[in-house]
């Protein structure tokens, strides 16, 4: 993935949030000032100038809530809600996508749809977001999603040429998002939970236990696959890193003691870029079944192109202890713990030690 040319002749910015102030900000905001709000469409057009010609359409309606919302009240301001002739407005889109050297796409749920009391029954896009979404990625034009909500939700295996989950960023929100887009700063953040392929895996933690058949696990179902679309901790950069040589301070250690995991981390592209290694451990038994994988450290890092840094956790005996149900007491145990090093929940580069019993 490599940032945008700022420049373009022409860039299309489509979709409800991307010239929604109030919604940029997101939910628990009760004296939102729109003005001082940039938007991405601002945002964008501030970073090309007026070189490049940046058109922009709503692309569809965003749709009403059934219930209201506990921020929909005569004590907070209104939110504004788009609302357009949606086959028109799709149609509009798409022809400037096609007139477009780009296509931006702002897609997600507005703020009364997140937060609070704003559960959902599916992880769809929407009203017809799904349909502006595959509409623009039919036109060839290179499309980016930029993904506005507070958690995953399901594109039906539209694949735009890259997306980035960018929350509710705030006020700032349009400054941001151009200096992400057009490579004024590297992207570096990671997921804080499995993002699903559809509604029917959730729930679907990282940390869950081992089942009666682990090697089936990910056939649970007959028509698709039941690993996660994208893992925790997963995250892309405009840089690629690589992990080596995986090394711990003991094969063993007592109970009580702690350890020593160092890692390589080698900044394998061709810009500056931050990194988050993660360091995960499971433990293989004990008094209680363990996760497969829990996170036990991470850490950000900052690497030039090609260079190459030693990165150390230490694994405490706060790290290796968990709360038994079992016992009702905090344990840790005389075991065998493996080690997984990298980039996000998934990785494989991997090491193990054995605790044993103080004394």
């Amino acid at each position: 993935m490599l940032p945008l040319r700022v420049d373009l002749e022409s860039i299309a910015v489509i979709g409800p949030f991307a010239d929604a102030a109030r919604d940029s900000v997101g939910p628990w905001i009760f004296r939102q000032d729109d003005a001082e709000t940039v938007t991405i469409l601002a945002g964008i057009r501030k970073a090309v100038g007026n070189a490049t010609r940046v058109d922009h359409s709503v692309g569809v309606s965003v749709p009403k809530r059934l219930h209201a919302s506990i921020f929909e009240n005569p004590f907070m301001p209104a939110t504004p809600r788009i609302e357009v002739d949606d086959d028109a407005e799709i149609a509009r889109a798409v022809r400037l996508a096609k007139e477009a050297e780009v296509a931006v796409l702002v897609l997600g749920e507005a703020q009364i749809m997140i937060g609070e009391h704003a559960s959902r029954s599916s992880l769809d896009l929407p009203g017809r977001q799904q349909e502006l979404l595959e509409a623009v990625i039919a036109t060839g034009t290179p499309t980016v999603l930029l993904i506005m909500t507070g958690r995953p939700l399901d594109l039906k295996g539209a694949q735009p040429d890259a997306a980035m989950m960018i929350w509710y960023p705030g006020t700032r929100t349009g400054e941001a998002i151009a200096n992400l887009l057009f490579g004024k700063v590297v992207p570096g953040g990671k997921l804080p939970y499995n993002w699903p392929r559809n509604i029917g895996q959730i729930p679907l933690p990282y940390a869950h236990l081992r089942s009666f058949r682990p090697d089936d696990i990910e056939t649970r179902y007959w028509n698709e696959p039941n690993d996660p679309l994208y893992p925790f901790g997963f995250g892309l950069s405009y840089a690629r890193f690589t992990y080596a040589n995986l090394r711990l301070s003991a094969e063993q250690i007592r109970v009580g003691e702690p350890l020593d995991v160092s890692i390589e981390v080698t900044n394998a592209g061709g810009t500056t870029a931050d990194e988050v290694a993660q360091l995960y451990i499971h433990q293989r038994h004990g008094t209680s079944a363990r996760p497969v994988r829990a996170l036990k450290g991470f850490e950000r890092i900052t690497l030039g192109a090609g260079e190459t840094r030693t990165v150390t956790f230490t694994l405490t005996p706060n790290h290796m202890r968990y709360w038994s149900a079992a016992t009702r007491d905090w344990v840790q145990d005389a075991t065998t713990i493996d080690v997984f090093v990298g980039t996000s929940s998934r990785e494989t580069l991997q090491a193990s030690f054995t605790v044993v019993t103080a004394g």
